[in-house]
């Protein structure tokens, strides 16, 4: 038999709601905040762009998945190349999310072991990380250039669209990511340490 739990003082009780009104406030506000605050006009725009194009991707994907999850059981029907279109749009969609989230600093990264560092060697270890990424985005760009040079003329099964217009996101988006973490290594390299 398992001993009955003493209360717990109301004090502490009350401290606890408190923390974790705080929390969710604090929660709350970071999720509803500018992501882009303090950002020029410049990294806005582009921001915005890939945000759009993002949402795009998104609602054309929840849209034909919604329409022929209807039709197959409400109407005994289905979009027989909607499934060929959902596939095909997801590399975009996975593509524009990193390359966002690379540019607004929202990767994961181990920020935490580098601010305990001394900070010229934190410096040094975050331009270090931005070469290393930058280089490898760069590399998988040009292994996707390739693969859609030996099949980006293979064409859908049933819309019959080249699959190089969608497996080219692999390319185009790994590219973006390279360039994106090159301008992270100039911004981060004309920064001065913090002391």
């Amino acid at each position: 038999m398992v001993p009955d739990k003493p209360p717990i003082p109301a004090a502490e009780a009350e401290a606890a709601a408190d923390l974790g009104a705080q929390m969710g406030a604090a929660t709350k506000a970071a999720e509803l905040s500018d992501p882009d605050a303090g950002a020029s006009p410049i990294d806005r725009a582009i921001n915005r762009v890939a945000e759009v194009l993002g949402v795009v991707v998104l609602v054309t994907l929840i849209v034909l998945v919604f329409s022929n999850a209807v039709g197959r059981y409400l109407g005994g029907y289905m979009i027989i190349w909607a499934d060929e279109v959902v596939i095909s749009l997801m590399p975009w969609l996975g593509m524009i999310g990193m390359f966002l989230s690379i540019r607004r600093r929202q990767v994961i990264r181990i920020g935490y072991v580098v601010d305990k560092f001394p900070p010229r060697l934190g410096k040094a270890v975050l331009l270090f990380a931005d070469v290393m990424s930058a280089a490898v985005f760069l590399y998988f760009a040009v292994i996707s250039f390739q693969y859609v040079g030996l099949f980006g003329a293979d064409k859908t099964i049933y819309l019959r669209i080249p699959t190089g217009w969608f497996s080219s996101a692999l390319v185009i988006g790994a590219g973006a990511a390279a360039f994106a973490y090159l301008a992270h290594f100039i911004r981060d390299a004309r920064r001065r340490p913090a002391v």
